[in-house]
């Protein structure tokens, strides 16, 4: 890092000027092409959003230009340094120092900001390289597998080839609706209070729950008590989130906290959270199961950090990743990216058969968590088409990685979101106020 600190006062930075600021660490929150505008999370949690002007410098980690940035941007949660001026009231971008190819994701043992496979290709530390890139993989969604098995695992969300949630999670689901109502900034119920909506995850969690946020807050239908609050954030999985004390957690947990604050939603008042996560190279953890049991109880840290944060959370839908066929990195290609559904599987099973880690009864004993039941699933198995018509085709990935979404990629999670809450038995009577 001091090496690519000293590259970049070096390239960048020839002149000190007035009114700049000096080279910070921070991570891709958003890429506005269009308007010409980056927006930038830096190391303590706070945002800066500066102009791409004629003049800004981008360059790698090997110090050479980059010339397509303006055009294609880079996905949120990618690791750079940066540098910016004030000028004319305004803060423009000087330069910024982007990772090689393949590069800017956590190294193995999830430390944000760590250094990746630095080839085109390539992967995280410690985990084997991506397939070749493929239009399918051959497995059928976990919603059509029905009683057929998949290492040894049932179809279903549910398992046994079911979609629906047992009967002992449905009563449990509806005791945990009923709950759920307006409430003020104490969380105590009023006619004119709110019902938090949140997203908790990663970069293709806030790629997506942004663009379901923009739909959901125009939707006549919608709840006005509702409000939507997009958590997630690039580069974050599961382990920065479940440490608050943590340097990293106290990154994350700030920006939520800002987010929470800018949207004026009171921790008291979130009730309902979706979920999507994983684990930056799953590879390295070795085959399935052994991959899938270390997200299963990542994820169940994560619910008890939620239930503790936001103390009258009653629901948790969680979702697995879209297809990751196309991945070029080892970040999160097939087959993990559809083996992270059983974790899900697991842990409303565990739930369901009254495991005390996850308990959500108070009068069973101590509140460790919210119920959970499955949001909409988003894999299908790239250009073979489910039931409902899913495909992920190339274009719906971004080109430099095959992993992240690209807009269309997100518009059809965001679709997916909407008419889950627009459906779902358990979401519509808060969601549609109905």
């Amino acid at each position: 890092m001091r090496r690519l600190l000293l590259v970049l006062v070096a390239s960048l930075l020839a002149a000190t000027v007035v009114g700049q600021e000096g080279p910070q660490r921070g991570r891709i929150k958003k890429v506005d092409t269009e308007k010409g505008i980056v927006t930038i999370t830096t190391a303590d949690g706070k945002d800066i959003e500066a102009a791409i002007v004629p003049q800004t410098q981008f360059r790698n980690a090997s110090n050479q230009d980059v010339a397509n940035f303006k055009e294609k941007g880079v996905p949120a949660g990618t690791d750079v340094m940066f540098k910016t001026q004030q000028r004319d009231g305004r803060t423009v971008l000087v330069g910024l120092q982007l990772p090689n190819a393949g590069g800017g994701q956590p190294k193995a043992g999830g430390k944000a900001g760590g250094k990746a496979g630095g080839k085109a290709g390539g992967g995280l530390q410690g985990a084997p390289p991506p397939p070749a890139p493929r239009e399918s993989i051959g497995v059928k969604p976990l919603t059509e597998l029905g009683k057929d098995t998949y290492r040894g695992e049932t179809g279903g969300l549910y398992g046994n080839g079911s979609n629906d949630p047992p009967a002992a999670q449905q009563e449990a689901a509806k005791k945990a609706v009923a709950k759920i109502q307006p409430l003020d900034a104490q969380g105590k119920p009023s006619s004119s209070g709110k019902i938090g909506l949140v997203s908790v995850g990663m970069s293709n969690t806030t790629q997506e729950f942004s663009v379901f946020k923009r739909l959901a807050d125009s939707d006549p239908e919608k709840s006005t008590k509702v409000a939507v609050v997009d958590l997630a954030q690039g580069g974050r999985i599961p382990e920065t989130w479940n440490d608050p004390n943590s340097d990293i957690g106290k990154q994350v947990w700030g920006v939520a906290d800002q987010r929470l604050k800018a949207a004026d939603v009171s921790y008291e008042q979130v009730q309902v959270a979706w979920i999507k996560q994983a684990i930056a190279g799953q590879g390295r953890l070795g085959e399935f199961p052994a991959h899938a049991k270390r997200l299963e109880s990542d994820l169940i840290t994560t619910l008890h950090v939620l239930k503790q944060k936001f103390p009258n959370l009653q629901l948790a839908y969680m979702s697995s990743r879209i297809y990751g066929g196309y991945a070029t990195t080892s970040l999160n290609p097939e087959p993990y990216a559809y083996e992270g559904a059983f974790p899900i599987r697991w842990i409303i099973d565990a739930q369901m058969k009254g495991d005390p880690n996850l308990n959500w009864d108070s009068s069973r004993g101590d509140v460790k968590a919210p119920v959970v039941l499955w949001g909409p699933y988003l894999w299908g198995d790239g250009t073979t088409p489910r039931k409902d018509g899913l495909v992920w085709n190339r274009d719906d990935l971004r080109d430099n990685d095959g992993t992240h979404p690209s807009p269309s990629g997100q518009k059809k999670v965001a679709d997916m979101l909407v008419k889950f809450f627009h459906s779902d038995p358990f979401a519509k009577s808060w969601y549609l106020g109905r």
